[in-house]
């Protein structure tokens, strides 16, 4: 069956950003005179959940017990995320933040191909134009036909909410795509949906078990291997 479409996730999917969200998160929290400080080991803690806001909420409900809430706990929630997503596209703008292995060749490969292209994440709407901006060019938007992002849907993965979204604005039923993951929620949510799902992990999430999954790749570095693994016919 020739696959019609690749929906990507973005967040260390399609290029290495976790930790500089875990950096952002720190000069967020420092601007906001707070004391609370996201070590490695923390955030990989923090990354069941997904979300920016989400994740902070879980930070104090579950690691941060003595935190005092103040009354407008999701407003502050939503100005701290604000400020953390200002310093994180600083960092993109500054280049900081390249694309992983073979991900701009893929998304041109397709692009040429006739290959239908779309992104189901989490992150903001700002986040993806900031990285995808750097990494594919100002004109980044023509290469996708749908940008499922942020919070378009009330529930976030692994809840498959996003990529049926997503399926919905491409017209395609689930078995005329692949999705490219790297993390066990994704894989959740995409399989959720019924997609057929490829993992590259990386430095946060190569523990993490995926079982289900079409296959589990490094990176996208070799992509004939990966054309041969998913039937691309792909140059």
């Amino acid at each position: 069956m020739t696959i019609k479409a690749i929906i990507f996730d973005v967040d260390g999917t399609l290029a290495d950003t976790e930790d500089a969200h875990r950096i952002a998160f720190n000069k967020a929290f420092a601007d906001n005179d707070l004391d609370w400080n996201w070590d490695v080991s923390l955030y990989d803690k923090l990354l069941k959940v997904t979300g920016g806001k989400e994740r902070i909420k879980y930070y104090v409900s579950d690691f941060n017990t003595a935190y005092a809430k103040p009354e407008n706990f999701d407003d502050f929630v939503k100005h701290l995320h604000k400020v953390k997503t200002a310093h994180y596209t600083a960092m993109l703008a500054d280049g900081r933040i390249p694309l992983r292995p073979g991900i701009k060749r893929l998304i041109q490969s397709a692009h040429q191909s006739g290959v239908t292209l779309a992104i189901a994440t989490t992150t903001s709407p700002e986040n993806v134009a900031a990285l995808l901006e750097v990494g594919l060019g100002k004109d980044w938007e023509r290469y996708f036909s749908a940008v499922g992002c942020g919070d378009i849907v009330p529930a976030k993965k692994p809840a498959p909410d996003i990529y049926n979204w997503v399926l919905d604005q491409l017209k395609l039923a689930p078995q005329d795509c692949i999705a490219i993951e790297d993390t066990n929620n994704g894989l959740r949510s995409s399989l959720g949906a019924g997609i057929k799902t490829y993992i590259t992990v990386n430095d946060y999430t190569h523990g993490q078990d995926f079982t289900g999954a079409a296959a589990v790749f490094k990176d996208l570095g070799d992509l004939p291997a990966f054309y041969r693994a998913t039937g691309l016919p792909l140059a």
